[in-house]
């Protein structure tokens, strides 16, 4: 459900989204699951933010992780955007969710938020012949390998490293995230504001 909000403008008061207000501030929310829609949905804010100008995009995230793929096109454009990327961790983000934040130019954490990592995780049931399995298995492998690989060029840890913090569902306090260089720096609410309220109308 969205939420909206009224706006003074010359014409007088109009409603707009939360949304739409947020992105006129060169802010773009990251909320539940990622998704092949939410992934396009993002990456078609980056763009048509990086046309409008340099100046740096503000994401907020709060999710539980999601599809790698759709995750990694994310990626993708938070790591080719012109524009710098701060992003900040507001309750959590876990799996693909700590990649994304660990990826950005900037990166902050509310002091009640929290990270998690993990290996990929299989989705749905499994089925199929011996053949069929192995190729599935092997495909999964090549995946963590890709995403310890990312991780650890953003973490500055080895792979090696990377790959026993995600042997099991590694939770992440902001201090810990910061010591393992998932995270620049802790910052209250306020300073989220002051980010939000750069841009002018």
């Amino acid at each position: 459900m969205s939420t909206s909000t009224l706006i003074k403008t010359n014409s007088g008061i109009t409603q707009v989204s939360l949304e739409a207000k947020f992105f006129s501030k060169r802010c773009i929310n990251i909320n539940g699951e990622i998704t092949d829609e939410l992934a396009i949905d993002f990456t078609d804010k980056i763009l048509e933010l990086n046309l409008e100008s340099n100046e740096p995009i503000t994401v907020l995230i709060n999710s539980p992780g999601g599809e790698i793929n759709s995750g990694l096109l994310m990626y993708d454009a938070i790591v080719g955007s012109i524009a710098p990327v701060r992003m900040i961790c507001r309750g959590k983000a876990y799996s693909m969710g700590a990649v994304l934040l660990a990826c950005a130019g900037k990166r902050y954490m509310l002091p009640n938020s929290e990270l998690m990592l993990h290996q990929p995780m299989l989705g749905g049931r499994v089925s199929g012949n011996a053949s069929s399995i192995k190729s599935i298995s092997d495909s999964m492998l090549e995946t963590k390998k890709k995403i310890n690989s990312l991780l650890a060029k953003h973490t500055e840890k080895t792979e090696e490293e990377i790959d026993k913090a995600t042997d099991f569902d590694h939770y992440f306090s902001p201090d810990e995230a910061i010591a393992f260089n998932l995270c620049d720096e802790i910052i209250e609410f306020s300073k989220v504001i002051d980010f939000v309220k750069e841009a002018e109308w």
